[in-house]
């Protein structure tokens, strides 16, 4: 708790795109203790990531809705693309997989300060690994490595930076953009998309995992098929997302300026290569 107002009072860039955020989750003007609620939400989390880096020992529950689909691909061996956000106990999720697949490259941003993801980098490093997206250009050349090499990649899918592909979609009331290069991956390649998001249990650092239905391009399709149906994919993924984001306000560890607002829904606009 003393972290806390530690962070609050040092971190004035934050503190202001919480409070714009919390505005806008539950509609009205947030108070102090709400910003608050929010920083020691995000201190919990990163607490809970680093004794799962010391025990390495993570326990999770499917949420029933669409478990036997994802249950069945786990089961496949399949090399498959796994969404996510910045949300909840999601950023557990490529360790939790980890123990389910073959392998599973975690596409990051390498800030330099994220002690947590060193531990637990040096625990899980067995089975999962990091593809640092900093470098553009070494970034692509890993990339290609890691499909070629028949992994699974987990990325998150609420920033826009260092992407190429985004569309606009509504979201907590305004068209906003949102990078939707995992589609495009897998068109390319013909892997499935999931999208799994992570919440913590009241009790025994637990985590509740809710997915999506499973993704599939249809090879028989045309790219512009593929792409619409896609798009209806995601929309189902951002509305359940939104439902969490609701009801589990401080859960949305995006410290940042709210994804850009967008006039052009259904429209992808490339800015680089993927």
């Amino acid at each position: 708790m003393a972290g806390t107002w530690i962070g609050l009072a040092c971190m004035p860039l934050q503190r202001a795109h919480s409070r714009d955020y919390l505005r806008l989750v539950l509609g009205r003007p947030a108070r102090l203790i709400d910003v608050w609620r929010h920083f020691f939400a995000f201190a919990e989390s990163l607490m809970f990531r680093l004794r799962v880096a010391r025990t390495g020992r993570i326990r999770s529950r499917l949420s029933p809705k669409h478990a036997a689909e994802l249950e069945r691909l786990l089961e496949s061996g399949e090399p498959a693309l796994f969404g996510t956000f910045h949300f909840g106990s999601s950023d557990l999720l490529g360790y939790m997989l980890g123990d389910r697949i073959h392998h599973v490259s975690v596409i990051r941003l390498n800030v330099g300060n994220s002690d947590d993801t060193r531990r637990l980098g040096e625990r899980f490093g067995g089975r999962v690994s990091f593809l640092w997206i900093n470098e553009r250009a070494d970034h692509l050349f890993e990339l290609k490595l890691a499909l070629e090499s028949g992994e699974s990649l987990a990325m998150k899918c609420d920033r826009v930076e260092f992407t190429g592909k985004v569309e606009t979609f509504s979201y907590l009331g305004v068209p906003r953009r949102f990078p939707v290069p995992i589609y495009h991956l897998a068109i390319l390649t013909g892997r499935p998309v999931v999208f799994c998001i992570g919440l913590p249990r009241d009790s025994d650092d637990e985590i509740e995992v809710t997915s999506s239905a499973v993704f599939r391009a249809d090879p028989a399709a045309g790219r512009a098929a593929n792409l619409e149906a896609a798009r209806i994919h995601f929309r189902s993924v951002l509305d359940r997302l939104e439902t969490l984001n609701r009801k589990f306000p401080f859960q949305w560890f995006n410290f940042m300026p709210m994804n850009p607002e967008s006039s052009r829904p259904g429209k992808t606009e490339t800015e680089g290569d993927l």
